[in-house]
């Protein structure tokens, strides 16, 4: 496999031109071996986030950059703007339990939502939980679920941002908190039909102090039943030969059967459905979908008949109805087979007779309604080309809400009336900005390969294509995550700013289906760069920027693209923001869950995968002696979803290895997760730190 030589460590210090002093980052002589190819390892004393090296070159970090934002005139000026914007109250989409209706309410500034209930959708609101009185200023709302009847609540709480929640539990009608207390838990729990307890999935619990690195293997589905110690709870279902596969649970609406979703880790866009019919004194788990071999939703059943989102044999998706007292494939029914548009979700409403489909084609969503045998009875008319959430509920319901926006029209709440086909809106934000001052548009660039590649942009209405206009790109490319246009408030302040904003719909995500997500994947990820690669030169090529105006950024999966592209093109762009990226991918299936990411980026463990990982990997590819454009790097020291290790291993090399002017700066948050932020403020925060960067790198 893979050894590592004795660390031997040589203290160094760099000076930026700014007349500050990088701090002291000791190069070790830690080379691994991947099956007889050495790969040095200088910075692996970073993976210790808690080590008393680490934590002193951490506070060291935070001083350097702390020192640059403070020479940066225009930050308190955007973070104030950005305040402003925010300060317009925000509501979530409604949903119905039991004679409920709950939803969750900003006032404009609020640090969280508060989770509120109402016994019409005109009536008062009554706060239920209001995670903003917290104990412990770290504690965060992560999740919360509420039994089907409307009266429990189950909510999670998240320490500094950590992936980790601990549940508690409430009787709605009282206010009366449970004893009850649940750990070790990374998914949402799944009340009963009788409210006497629930099903969720959990991990082991970590060493002590390796809550936040520790792998998290082996998940199991357990049901714990309420005034029961958790050490008491039942195992549903395990699968200890199987330790890469992560398991999700919930029942059918009947309370007949538990439904539980498989992934495997080392499987890219394919899962497993199992069933367990709770009526069966055996209560074994049948293979319904055991052969992961594409990827399967269960939307709902009506009895015995299981209908199933699939894209096998239809890589834009269709559903599928299958008898489970026949459920071999010949007996498989076409409820709606596959179209040009691809099927991003399914849901079964108005007692059980309607089906409303939600369909993406070039990113822009449409939505369309069926009989339950699949026959086409209506399409919604929307607001404009956009972004839409929602259509949840029973199948009973013959209510359903939506959210509509785009990048230039803020979130919107509709009622659809699904007997009267009518929708009728509910809430309108106010936002403090003329939008009409913008204008947005969707290109499709050529990529290098000759694939058509589309591409959001926003611009001030007078911008002049003289490729001065400060550009911000953003990216993400992966996972089948689909890049939709949708409003932030943050965008606007940008291009208040006078910047132009664009976001590339890049392979690797989800905006054409499976096909466009395994074209990004593995082997194939430099295509994902070299789309995004293609975007910027398209932006400089048409006028809308130049490159010394060109910023990119990019968060988590983002982060890994971004850091990537910075190694291929150094002389592309004027500034560079990774946040909380995988860039060390020689390391990252050896923290949490990130074992669980082989399948969208390789195997180290693989000798076949080796070379490729090694050629694209972020931090094994910065190159001493390189002119560098200004790069801020950001983690948070709590992200136990991409350990910090990998921000501060790249960020020190890629401070070593410059050689032009321009700095490299670290943006390390206290106590925070892989969101980067506990809370509305410390969020805008990040926001005015990054604008201020790019103010200052593009000469704004």
């Amino acid at each position: 496999m893979h050894r590592s030589m004795i660390l031997v460590l040589i203290a160094s210090a760099f000076v930026l031109s700014e007349g500050m002093t990088y701090p002291d980052a000791p190069s070790g002589n830690v080379v691994d071996d991947y099956f007889g190819i050495a790969v040095p390892d200088p910075y692996r004393w970073l993976e210790d986030v808690d080590s008393e090296e680490t934590v002193a070159w951490v506070e060291a970090q935070k001083e350097l950059w702390e020192s640059y934002l403070d020479g940066i005139p225009v930050r308190d000026s955007i973070r104030n703007r950005l305040e402003e914007l925010y300060d317009y109250e925000r509501h979530s989409m409604p949903f119905r339990l039991g004679e409920r209706y709950f939803f969750y309410i900003n006032d404009g500034l609020q640090e969280q939502s508060v989770l509120c209930w109402s016994d019409s959708l005109n009536g008062e609101p009554h706060v239920l939980l209001d995670p903003n009185g917290f104990e412990g200023e770290r504690l965060s709302l992560a999740s919360s679920q509420i039994s089907d009847d409307g009266e429990l609540l189950a909510w999670a709480a998240s320490e500094s941002g950590s992936d980790w929640m601990t549940w508690y539990f409430m009787e709605i009608g009282t206010g009366r908190c449970l004893e009850d207390t649940l750990r070790w838990s990374k998914s949402m729990v799944e009340w009963n039909d009788d409210n006497s307890g629930f099903y969720y999935s959990a991990f082991d619990e970590p060493e002590p102090g390796m809550e936040y690195v520790q792998q998290n293997r082996n998940e199991r589905v357990l049901f714990h039943r309420l005034g029961t110690p958790q050490a008491e709870d039942i195992l549903v279902y395990e699968r200890p030969d199987k330790p890469d596969w992560m398991l999700y649970a919930g029942l059918t609406h009947d309370d007949e059967y538990l439904v539980i979703w498989v992934y495997d880790g080392n499987i890219a866009g394919r899962n497993g459905i199992f069933y367990i019919d709770l009526n069966s004194p055996e209560m074994e788990a049948v293979e319904l979908l055991g052969a992961f071999d594409a990827s399967y939703n269960m939307i709902g059943n009506i009895g015995d008949d299981f209908y199933v989102q699939t894209d096998l044999d239809a890589p834009n998706c269709r559903l599928i109805k299958i008898d489970i007292s026949a459920p071999e494939r010949e007996n498989w029914v076409d409820v709606v087979p596959e179209s040009d548009e691809f099927l991003t979700s399914a849901n079964i409403l108005n007692n059980s007779e309607t089906l409303v489909l939600q369909y993406s084609m070039h990113a822009y969503d449409h939505v369309r309604f069926f009989t339950i045998d699949g026959r086409m009875t209506g399409e919604l008319e929307l607001p404009g080309p956009g972004t839409v959430w929602g259509f949840g509920g029973f199948p009973e319901d013959t209510e359903t809400f939506y959210y509509f926006n785009s990048l230039l029209h803020p979130g919107e709440i509709y009622r659809y009336d699904l007997q009267t086909d009518e929708s009728r809106l509910l809430w309108a934000p106010e936002i403090d900005a003329d939008l009409s001052r913008f204008e947005e548009r969707q290109v499709f660039y050529e990529s290098f390969d000759g694939t058509m590649i589309p591409m959001f942009i926003t611009y001030p209405g007078d911008v002049v294509l003289d490729g001065a206009n400060p550009t911000l790109l953003y990216g993400y490319g992966g996972f089948g995550v689909p890049m939709s246009p949708w409003f932030s408030a943050s965008t606007v302040a940008w291009l208040e700013m006078g910047g132009v904003y664009a976001m590339p719909c890049i392979r690797g995500g989800g905006e054409y289906g499976e096909e466009w997500h395994l074209a990004g994947i593995r082997e194939n990820r430099p295509v994902v760069f070299r789309d995004f690669i293609a975007a910027a030169e398209y932006l400089i090529d048409e006028g809308y920027t130049s490159r010394a105006k060109i910023a990119i950024s990019g968060a988590s999966n983002g982060g890994t693209l971004v850091a990537a592209v910075l190694n291929m093109r150094p002389d592309l762009f004027g500034a560079a923001a990774p946040a909380m990226g995988v860039l060390d991918l020689m390391r990252f299936h050896l923290f949490t869950v990130g074992w669980s990411w082989i399948s969208e980026y390789g195997n180290p463990d693989d000798p076949e995968d080796v070379e490729f990982l090694l050629g694209y990997s972020p931090y094994q590819n910065i190159r001493d002696g390189v002119e560098y454009p200004a790069v801020l790097i950001s983690t948070a020291d709590h992200d136990d979803r991409v350990v910090p290790g990998h921000s501060f291993k790249y960020g020190a090399r890629l401070q070593a290895a410059q050689s032009g002017d321009a700095p490299i700066l670290m943006s390390i948050t206290s106590m925070a997760g892989h969101g980067g932020a506990v809370g509305l403020s410390e969020s805008l925060d990040r926001v005015a730190d990054e604008y201020a960067f790019f103010w200052k790198a593009l000469k704004m």
